[in-house]
């Protein structure tokens, strides 16, 4: 959280620098979209659902016949952000978003004596606070505004698992139990865009990189099998935005 801090503090100082012409270069902008996390094959060894998709039985999404499908936690994310002109080819900017998945799952080898799936829910929420600056290669005048970017993110994250499991050290005992954890972690974001002017208002697209690991316990009784959650992935956003 210093870290974040920091930079906002730092984003918002060099605001009060910017000539008074930059009033019309500020910005609020709504972003909807979607986010995908890495795939199964991209994750770290030390990531839970690695750890959930080996072992004896592993678990499974209900689609294929083994391993967890990173695919079905793509999901829809918002956010909105405040944009500030840092001279005529320089943007700082402030955000927050949210995002939030729960994903069905099951034992890929294992059910119940009545042949009965055991599931489990896992719940994976993000909220990013996010400081970056921009270059604006062709400026803000003209039509198209193309843009690059990059940052630092807080992401504050929540992971859960809440359900049915088997105990293999119980004689594959079946048992309920929840187990969940929240923290923050701050780690690099990277983005790129275009938007387009209409009169005040701002139209576009971008595609915003995070990448960040969240800690999860692995002793005591509300353990996870691995000590992280990979919170890395892609954005995917339409921009709608009003200058001012």
């Amino acid at each position: 959280m210093r870290r974040l801090t920091t930079a906002i503090v730092s984003a918002l100082g060099l605001a009060l620098f910017v000539p008074a012409t930059a009033s019309a270069q500020q910005q609020v902008n709504f972003l909807l979209g979607g986010f995908t996390p890495r795939s199964l094959d991209g994750r770290p060894g030390d990531d839970v659902l690695v750890a959930d998709s080996a072992g004896q039985y592993g678990l499974a999404t209900f689609d294929q016949a083994s391993g967890i499908n990173v695919s079905e936690f793509n999901g829809f994310t918002f956010g909105g952000e405040y944009v500030v002109g840092l001279g005529p080819m320089f943007e700082g900017e402030l955000g927050v978003g949210y995002y939030a998945k729960t994903v069905t799952t099951s034992y890929a080898n294992f059910t119940d004596e009545s042949g009965n799936e055991v599931t489990q829910d896992l719940h994976l929420r993000i909220v990013p606070f996010t400081a970056t600056v921009r270059w604006l290669p062709l400026g803000r005048g003209g039509g198209l505004v193309p843009y690059i970017g990059g940052g630092v993110g807080v992401f504050a994250y929540h992971y859960s698992e809440i359900g049915s499991f088997v105990d293999p050290t119980d004689n594959n005992a079946i048992y309920n139990a929840s187990y969940d954890a929240s923290g923050s972690v701050t780690g690099p974001v990277i983005l790129g865009g275009v938007r387009a002017p209409i009169g005040n208002f701002q139209v576009g697209g971008e595609i915003r990189y995070q990448n960040a690991k969240g800690d999860l316990p692995t002793t005591g009784t509300n353990s996870f099998l691995a000590p992280k959650i990979d919170l890395t992935g892609f954005n995917y956003l339409v921009t709608l935005g009003y200058r001012f």
